[in-house]
């Protein structure tokens, strides 16, 4: 059975999450996904360590995005290694890189150098503020807690006079590579049927906009801010009874509900009288000194029956075990040649006759450096290019 993305070659200049969490998703879809690192050290994320710790010397957030993907290690500001890496885009139909504007250009790995040598290249740069805006050209750092800061969207998240408060992820990162992702594969079916190669380009903030289009829309045109919360409802935009609320034993999470039935179904006839969006802090406070008089499951076997939308509020392992449980394809297990047996979440897509697959676990720095670079070199050019310029 042949994969969805298969013949499609990537060379892939991205670091951190948002250029290298798209590229697993091609590269888990079929794609020769070519990943370039410096030699050594490799890939700046390599070296995070999550919660203070790495996993026998790997760090869990590189293990997490890097999986199917060959790794070549060559110093990008030598000569010769930059024109091998000119051969090997030429014979790619991707390239994708996530540095500062301009940097890949100074290089001479921009998008001209690379049209030149494929004119029909689908060139992809994912940047903080874009490549040619105010923020851009001030060399405004672009980072995913900034980016929440900056949006709004930190800002519409917790309670009245308390402090813009962050998503619990790197949701613009993974949201910006979630874009790129779609960029690039609708650059292909152009490509395809059009013959044409083209710049794609997305952004952190412009994604960060784009996830808050409704709430954006909202506020534009009806020429208002909606208020935070004071109560403790998570978001502006949510009205009684939705919040997360204590119970005996844990915490219960309760969407939007008529409240006349929430009345019915909690006992308390008082929140039948109150409008859901004027009065949502009383009846926040209301449900907070109701939910807390049982357990999480005993609310569930109330709720649910009645209609309401509620789930308890789980811990990540908790999920990861429901999944195991079901022995799910979103947990599936590699092995690293350093780590060992890791586990990892895997591809969010299904395909009814292309599934992904696991065909590579995430590499060592320049594991297939000479693997790679012998498809475009000869024996006595990747001979003479050995030393510090490449990691062999």
């Amino acid at each position: 059975m042949a994969d969805a993305l298969e013949g499609i070659r990537v060379l892939d200049f991205s670091q951190m999450m948002l250029g290298p969490y798209a590229t697993q998703l091609l590269g888990d879809l079929g794609a020769d996904v070519i990943k370039i690192e410096r030699p050594g050290a490799g890939e700046w994320e390599r070296g995070l360590e999550m919660m203070g710790d790495l996993v026998a010397g790997e760090s869990a957030a590189f293990l997490a995005m890097n999986r199917n993907k060959r790794s070549v290690a060559v110093d990008l500001k030598d000569p010769v290694a930059r024109d091998a890496l000119l051969r090997l885009a030429a014979t790619c139909d991707v390239v994708v890189e996530n540095f500062r504007p301009g940097v890949m250009a100074r290089l001479g790995l921009g998008y001209e150098h690379v049209r030149a040598l494929r004119p029909d290249i689908i060139y992809c740069s994912g940047s903080g503020w874009g490549q040619d805006t105010p923020a851009a050209r001030d060399n405004r750092p672009g980072q995913d807690l900034l980016i929440q800061a900056a949006s709004g969207l930190a800002y519409h998240t917790g309670r009245v006079g308390e402090a813009p408060t962050f998503a619990g992820t790197s949701i613009v990162d993974a949201s910006t590579a979630l874009t790129l992702a779609t960029g690039i594969l609708a650059a292909l079916v152009a490509r395809e049927r059009q013959g044409i190669g083209q710049w794609v380009q997305v952004d952190l903030f412009s994604t960060a906009m784009a996830v808050q289009c409704q709430e954006i829309s909202a506020i534009v045109n009806q020429h208002a801010e909606p208020p935070r919360s004071a109560a403790g409802i998570p978001s502006p935009w949510l009205s009684a009874p939705a919040g997360m609320y204590r119970t005996a034993d844990g915490w219960l999470a309760v969407a939007m509900a008529p409240l006349d039935r929430v009345a019915e179904l909690t006992g308390d006839a008082e929140l039948s009288t109150l409008d859901a969006w004027r009065d949502r802090d009383e009846a926040k406070r209301r449900l907070d000194a109701v939910f807390v008089r049982r357990t999480t499951e005993e609310w569930l076997s109330v709720l649910l029956p009645g209609g309401l939308w509620a789930a308890p509020a789980r811990t990540v392992s908790e999920a990861v075990d429901e999944l195991r449980a079901q022995q799910s394809p979103m947990v599936t297990t590699v092995e690293h040649p350093a780590a060992g047996t890791v586990e990892l979440i895997g591809c969010p897509i299904t395909f009814s006759e292309t599934p992904w697959r696991l065909r590579l676990p995430p590499p060592l720095v320049g594991q297939h450096t000479e693997e790679v670079l012998s498809e475009v070199l000869s024996p006595d050019e990747l001979s003479a290019l050995g030393g510090d310029r490449v990691q062999l």
